[in-house]
């Protein structure tokens, strides 16, 4: 082989190989970003936070006590209805006492059983509204973002704080309708975004059964205008990723040889 047909074939070879590189190059994936469903804490009642024992990005535990809100209101009544439940108390003995020497009527003494029960409810009732002025996690997690600081007045049904769950974090992404066949419940994809590990993958749990138009976020001009389908997936390391982080999907060799979603069904 002369020198020159070799330079030909080295050549040829490089601009294979340059080609080879920029179709990879032009396949982005399926573009989506990194979602999670979050755990809302709330007080029940309206009032005025007076502690936080927590930060955001803090690690919390089932139990962990997270907040206290002013309870002045709460105690007020657990103390009258205490008073009350005592009274109710000496006249179901009166009662009582009364019935088992013939003294008293049977009407008189279920009267006074009936305020008993009602009092002693209503005990339980002013107890269980003090508690709840103390916030407590209620899974494992960290603390996403903090809505309202001591001193701040929160009303009831707003939450205080949220909480990401490790289990709850999900990647969003839109595939076309071309593609749909090639995915299935269960499958592995492969994930990228920026400075993230090489082997970050994800399993598909929801697949939309109706289509929708390519959302805003997504700005690929050969996608654009065309129905898409949203798949969800859970990533197999959460841990190194962000709420709001774009990424980028790929589907997984392996994936490729299951049985598509069209077949399964």
């Amino acid at each position: 082989m002369t020198a020159s047909r070799t330079m030909k074939l080295i050549t040829v070879v490089a601009l294979a190989a340059a080609l080879a590189g920029c179709k990879e190059k032009r396949d982005p994936g399926f573009q989506g970003w990194v979602e999670a469903d979050m755990i809302f804490v709330s007080p029940d009642e309206s009032g005025r936070v007076i502690k936080l024992n927590v930060r955001e990005g803090d690690e919390v535990k089932p139990g962990d006590m997270l907040y206290s809100v002013d309870d002045d209101l709460q105690r007020a009544d657990l103390n009258q209805n205490n008073a009350t439940l005592a009274n109710a108390q000496q006249s179901y003995d009166r009662a009582a006492s009364l019935r088992g020497t013939g003294a008293g009527t049977q009407a008189n003494l279920d009267s006074a059983v009936s305020a008993l029960r009602v009092a002693e409810a209503r005990v339980i009732t002013s107890q269980t509204r003090l508690d709840r002025r103390k916030g407590f996690a209620p899974i494992a997690g960290s603390i996403q973002q903090i809505y309202f600081r001591e001193g701040e007045m929160v009303q009831a049904q707003r939450p205080v704080l949220s909480i990401m769950p490790p289990g709850n974090m999900k990647l969003r992404f839109f595939v076309p309708e071309t593609e749909l066949p090639k995915l299935a419940l269960g499958d592995e994809v492969r994930v990228t975004c920026d400075n993230c590990a090489a082997d970050l993958t994800a399993k598909i749990y929801f697949i939309a059964t109706t289509a929708e138009y390519t959302p805003p976020v997504i700005y690929s001009l050969d996608e654009r205008n065309k129905l898409v389908y949203l798949i969800q997936a859970r990533p197999s390391r959460p841990d190194v990723l962000r709420v709001g982080q774009p990424i980028s999907i790929y589907l997984n060799p392996k994936t490729n040889s299951k049985t598509p979603m069209a077949a399964r069904r």
